[in-house]
């Protein structure tokens, strides 16, 4: 029943980017092009998204104790900003830029089989991968100072 619900859910989420167009590279170029062809629209599907989930999130944590599928909510409870997470917001920012794709818009655009959707995911899933493998240095400096 889990899986189902994944599903749907990511069904309705890849709709969503294709009926809002955020499946289309050159919408998010043109959001992030403020002095040239500036296209607010991207703002307006954020917003829109943030109006309909932050209502739902308060109503579902007032009225439920545990989720539908699991033992206990997990929500995030760090609120430092730490060099791996600012650098990570970085690569993605900036990867985000120049191809016009975030992963979700990229998977949802793989069908269309685009040029650019096709050089694209091939190196976000490298990217994935590589993040996946590469040692946590942090974590060792914080134990052995520790």
């Amino acid at each position: 029943m889990k899986q189902i619900f994944a599903l749907l859910s990511g069904l309705v989420f890849g709709t969503g980017l294709i009926v809002s167009g955020m499946a289309d590279p050159a919408k998010v170029l043109n959001f992030l092009d403020v002095f040239g062809t500036w296209d607010p629209s991207l703002a307006f599907v954020m917003g829109g998204a943030i109006a309909v989930t932050a209502p739902g999130f308060a109503l579902l944590f007032r009225s439920r104790q545990t989720p539908y599928f699991d033992n206990t909510f997990r929500v995030p409870t760090r609120n430092d900003l730490e060099p791996k997470l600012l650098t990570g917001a970085a690569i993605f920012g900036v990867g985000w830029g120049l191809g016009g794709f975030c992963p979700g818009p990229a998977l949802t655009a793989l069908p269309l089989a685009a040029s650019g959707t096709l050089i694209f995911v091939p190196f976000m899933l490298g990217g994935m991968w590589i993040a996946r493998h590469t040692p946590d240095l942090t974590l060792k400096t914080k134990e052995g100072t520790a």
